[in-house]
């Protein structure tokens, strides 16, 4: 068995306020832990992708803010207090300063952050 602290699990990609902690976890899946400051819309850094889109699935919690997810199928609003499923194909924006704790394919995700920290130079 795994367990992983925000404090323990080391940063995988920061900027701008945002910033993103990640671990394996075990199961071929890694804990991430997101702040993203209200304003943050990651579509910049999401161009390039498949839909300049992250094509990695979430399973997560909000544990602050409000999140704007754009996808092909619409826009929805997540907030503080939900847990969520978030498919392949989707671009956060925040409204609030959020914060939450997810868990993502390893291997997907890997391919994301290492997309993401290319497009911020």
């Amino acid at each position: 068995m795994t367990a992983a602290t925000r404090s323990d699990v080391p940063v995988a990609l920061e900027g701008g306020g945002v910033e993103l902690r990640t671990q394996v976890i075990g199961g071929g899946f890694s804990v991430g832990y997101v702040t993203l400051p209200q304003g943050t819309d990651m579509g910049p850094a999401f161009k390039g992708l498949p839909g300049d889109a992250c094509q990695c699935p979430h399973w997560g919690y909000l544990l602050k803010g409000r999140i704007l997810m754009h996808t092909d199928e619409g826009d929805e609003t997540y907030e503080a207090g939900q847990a969520y499923y978030w498919a392949p194909g989707h671009v956060p924006e925040a409204l609030e300063d959020s914060e939450l704790v997810e868990f993502s394919p390893t291997e997907d995700f890997g391919r994301v952050i290492d997309h993401v920290k290319s497009a911020m130079g």
